[in-house]
């Protein structure tokens, strides 16, 4: 079933929303947005929190589909999603100049992280620069699992292969799952590999992994997520309106306090930081 048909079975919830007086939702408008996010935002249980305080404030049902930001990019230049939360700057650009989105805003950030086996038989551990940690993981033969799904972490994770000068596609040590980063992050751990993950989707998992942070801290691991509403100038389908309160809900203090609690409880530290400017 096609994002689009399954609006048609959410015809319950736009009368209740017309009839229950539910702000933000209008008689004969779509009860439904079309979420195109990464992996990251759902493996790491951030959307379970934050959605539900959309869905009870404006009765709008978010449906979400959870895939690589190149992916949820290509959804959205075909009008498939009617917003993007992704974390891939350079194709974010890209999506903006060819004027395929309306807004795109900051939402929030965490960081990406080296993580490999406790014993680090690479020894990246000691190294002071990502580039360098790769070096390691190269010169030493040790396997690396990439997610090679043209994600906002695959993308960065080439970015980063380069600064190290070396191109390992095609290396007995270098294996491509073509999975989101919880199944990357799970293959690792089996095969004892090393691998680049967002801080967020390795801590929710850590507990079933068998892999530890290795290398973390370096500038250029920082990982920003914006959000971007399709243009609806674009797509005539498109759910606009419940695009841009989505995208308004999300850079909203409301949200903003939201994400920077999230993880706290569990793991003693936030697994995303807020990013949005508050007035």
């Amino acid at each position: 079933m096609s994002g689009r048909e399954f609006r048609g079975c959410v015809w319950v919830a736009s009368l209740f929303c017309f009839f229950g007086g539910v702000l933000g939702v209008s008689f004969g408008a779509p009860a439904e947005v079309i979420l195109a996010t990464t992996t990251s935002t759902q493996d790491s249980g951030l959307l379970e929190t934050l959605l539900p305080a959309f869905q009870a404030k404006t009765g709008i049902f978010v449906k979400v589909i959870a895939v690589g930001s190149g992916q949820a990019m290509a959804l959205g230049a075909r009008g498939e999603a009617d917003l993007l939360l992704v974390h891939s700057p350079e194709e974010e650009n890209l999506f903006m100049q060819k004027g395929l989105g309306l807004r795109r805003r900051p939402v929030m950030y965490n960081d990406f992280v080296l993580v490999g086996p406790p014993e680090d038989p690479a020894g990246i551990g000691r190294e002071v620069s990502a580039a360098a940690a790769l070096i390691k993981v190269a010169s030493g033969d040790c396997l690396f699992v990439s997610r090679g799904d043209r994600s906002g972490t695959h993308v960065r994770e080439v970015r980063l292969w380069e600064e190290a000068g070396l191109r390992p596609h095609g290396s007995k040590w270098y294996q491509e799952t073509g999975q989101g980063m919880g199944q990357t992050l799970m293959v690792a751990s089996e095969k004892g590999g090393y691998t680049l993950s967002d801080r967020g989707t390795y801590l929710a998992l850590a507990p079933r992994l068998s892999l530890k942070i290795l290398f973390e801290g370096d500038q250029s691991l920082r990982n920003d997520y914006h959000v971007i509403e399709v243009n609806p100038s674009r797509f005539k389908r498109l759910n606009a309106k419940g695009a841009s309160l989505l995208a308004d809900f999300l850079v909203s203090r409301e949200a903003q306090d939201i994400i920077r609690e999230f993880g706290v409880t569990r793991f003693g530290q936030p697994l995303f930081s807020p990013m949005a400017a508050q007035d």
